[in-house]
């Protein structure tokens, strides 16, 4: 299977896009690459599909969030809840292509987007380190990420104190302005952000000297997060209007946690099951036995059979990792004999052993045959 491009390269925005920059980045890769425009021909209509299919995730809150939590991982069961692949919102579509070959063939509606109307806050990105366990059963943490505030001095309005901003002139407090041009094809219009209040509107003529006109000021805070069980490495939690402000009232960012896990020095984690080696003796595999195997959960025990091999798995069902958002429903641990070999024998285990060996038809006799000077020396007091 071809390795599926990031939805934020496709469309050319990074992660902090608002839906309006999003809708204007699909939009001008679909005016590029449509099939109207260019008929039969195998490589636009690709980049078009694959535009259409970036913008049909991201202009949807929902599956925006999913996708920045999973990648693709989040719509990889085909489709159904959640999933992409035709879920397109055509009522906007239809309003958008309007647009499109409207401006592109000098004509159509003129639809003026308000770019200095409320928008929301730019995310932030943060990590944090857990332990294996606390992975696996959850906890509640706190970071510290530095992100903007309002200014106390000024309150917000980025003007010095008895002062206040004023109406760009420019735009009229539109916030944009629209240039057409003439060309073979008609008039295209396009409409940009006003470079005198750079899209806002206003224009602050005497700034407030504590943010310098900027309105907020940077500070280091303490953000609580309840880590949800089951949480895997890599991952990331959208932490819900902790990030930026808003641009014109519009509301907060978040904050984009990814969870990196520290390894543990017996389970290895896999998904929701755990793995496990355990070692037992010749003599535990050979006879059988019950022993004691370590869990998340504490020891259990577990019966051994008579013969067992080195590779032998079992499994203990319920005892791997939680599925988050889904406590109740775990993983489960597999767990792998290993038959270890003893390194150190005293002489009576030996002669058991070489005993043992004779009894099996073991091929062992010049083993047996050769020996130390103290056991010459023994032989000869006998």
């Amino acid at each position: 299977m071809a390795e599926q491009k990031d939805f934020y390269e496709v469309l050319g925005v990074n992660q902090q896009a608002t839906d309006t920059e999003i809708k204007k980045a699909y939009r001008t890769l679909a005016k590029k690459y449509h099939p109207d425009i260019h008929p039969n021909d195998e490589v636009a209509a690709h980049k078009f599909r694959e535009a259409t299919e970036a913008y049909e995730v991201l202009s949807d809150t929902s599956k925006r969030q999913q996708y920045d939590q999973f990648g693709h991982a989040a719509f990889s069961q085909g489709g159904g809840q959640g999933g992409y692949g035709g879920g397109v919102d055509f009522g906007d579509m239809g309003d958008m292509f309007g647009d499109i070959f409207g401006d592109f063939f000098g004509g159509g509606r003129q639809r003026q987007s308000q770019s200095n109307g409320p928008r929301k806050g730019a995310s932030l990105r943060a990590s944090l380190e857990l332990d294996f366990e606390e992975a696996v059963f959850g906890t509640d943490k706190e970071i510290n990420i530095t992100v903007s505030d309002e200014c106390e001095t000024c309150h917000g309005t980025g003007a010095k104190a008895g002062t206040h901003a004023e109406t760009c002139s420019q735009c009229g407090g539109a916030g944009q302005v629209r240039y057409n041009q003439q060309t073979i094809l008609g008039t295209v219009s396009s409409v940009r952000s006003c470079p005198a209040c750079q899209g806002e509107g206003k224009i602050i003529k005497e700034k407030c000297p504590t943010c310098m006109g900027g309105k907020y000021v940077k500070r280091r805070k303490k953000i609580s997060v309840n880590i949800p069980a089951g949480i895997d490495n890599g991952q990331t939690i959208r932490l819900k209007g902790k990030g930026e402000p808003g641009v014109n009232g519009g509301p907060k960012g978040d904050v984009l946690l990814t969870i990196y896990t520290r390894s543990h020095k017996e389970f290895e984690r896999q998904g929701n099951d755990i793995y496990y080696k355990m070692k037992i003796s010749i003599a535990q595999a050979s006879l059988g036995t019950e022993i004691e195997v370590p869990t998340l959960d504490g020891n259990v025990r577990y019966p051994i059979e008579p013969g067992t091999q080195t590779g032998t798995r079992f499994r203990l069902r319920g005892k791997g990792v939680p599925f988050i958002n889904h406590n109740k429903t775990r993983g489960d641990q597999y767990v792998d004999v290993v038959i270890t070999t003893p390194t150190k024998l005293t002489q009576r285990q030996k002669d058991l052993l070489l005993e043992l060996a004779e009894s099996f038809g073991d091929s062992i006799s010049d083993i047996k045959r050769k020996k130390g000077f103290f056991d010459k020396v023994k032989d000869a007091f006998e």
